[in-house]
């Protein structure tokens, strides 16, 4: 799809969380989206909750509630029936997405767990957590397959490469390290940042990773040798979360400065700076089909950005 950046506008705003909005995933047919919300650092349970909406009209359908802490993250898996959600309670829970009944409780992390993603053929679920580890799970049976160690200070994100070999995941320690998927074994460590390194993801085609720090920017890196790409710089607070169109052409971020922006993969140019948020925005997420990107923030609602017909 090709984007004309200057008519990207507000679709709608969705409301409906009670609390901060810390994550969002569309369904990959693109009719759902996910959004979870909890505050950080309290005990207080009653504001946890995972909220499923229609897409197309912001209508919601389903509250999924079961966490007894904060919920960090979710990702639905590749054939659209299960969501994965992380929480501040140390689990990682799988959910039905058609009735909205819990499926599976994963337990093994000694602390939040901040990350979660499927493999691109569904077989893996990939969990990354406060206590320094990224775990592999088998995700159609909940077994843990193995547990990845290197970082030195908590894993903040976690994603899979587009054909399912490579883990990435983003640390507090201020480093990203590439894993083998199947092995477990570490490949290589990218530095480069001088902060929290929040959120990872890569390319449709694989080739770039896109990374977002405390150091308010976000870096592109090659994947195969581990260079250096170029690095985004416009932000003024920290960035916390980047995804890629579908296309590859552009990448949207996320930042405590309130703002979502998006800039051009090929030049690295800023394009479009989207305001609205009254709060730091702390996810943002593609549909599948591009024509649509979710923002979530600590004004507790989701918002909707597209392109005007």
């Amino acid at each position: 799809m090709l984007w004309d950046v200057a008519t990207v506008r507000l679709v709608r705003t969705l409301k409906g969380h009670t609390d901060w909005v810390r994550s969002v995933a569309f369904a990959p047919d693109g009719r759902l989206l996910a959004s979870a919300s909890g505050r950080l650092y309290t005990s207080e349970s009653v504001n946890t909750t995972v909220r499923l909406w229609d897409a197309p009209t912001g209508v919601p359908l389903r509250t999924l509630k079961g966490h007894t802490r904060e919920v960090a993250s979710v990702a639905f898996a590749p054939d659209g029936r299960l969501l994965a959600s992380g929480s501040g309670d140390g689990t990682v829970r799988l959910w039905d997405v058609a009735s909205g009944q819990l499926v599976r409780t994963l337990e093994g992390h000694t602390n939040w767990v901040n990350s979660v993603a499927f493999s691109p053929d569904g077989r893996l679920l990939a969990s990354g957590s406060y206590d320094k580890t990224v775990r592999l799970w088998d995700a159609p049976t909940g077994a843990l397959l193995r547990t990845l160690e290197g970082h030195t200070v908590l894993v903040l994100s976690v994603a899979f490469a587009p054909d399912g070999r490579l883990l990435a995941s983003g640390s507090g320690d201020i480093t990203v390290r590439l894993w083998d998927a199947q092995t477990g074994a570490l490949l290589r460590t990218l530095e480069g940042h001088t902060g929290y390194v929040r959120s990872v993801a890569f390319s449709p085609d694989g080739r770039l990773l896109a990374s977002a720090s405390d150091d308010k920017t976000v870096r592109l890196w090659d994947v195969a040798s581990g260079q250096l790409v170029r690095t985004l710089e416009g932000h003024t607070d920290r960035v916390y979360s980047v995804a890629f169109s579908p296309d590859g052409r552009l990448l949207v971020s996320g930042s405590w400065d309130k703002t979502v922006r998006l800039w051009d993969v090929a030049s690295g140019q800023l394009v479009r700076t989207l305001e609205g948020h009254t709060a730091e925005v702390w996810r943002v997420a593609f549909s599948p089909d591009g024509r649509l990107f979710a923002s979530g923030s600590w004004d507790k609602t989701v918002r909707l950005w597209g392109v005007a017909p």
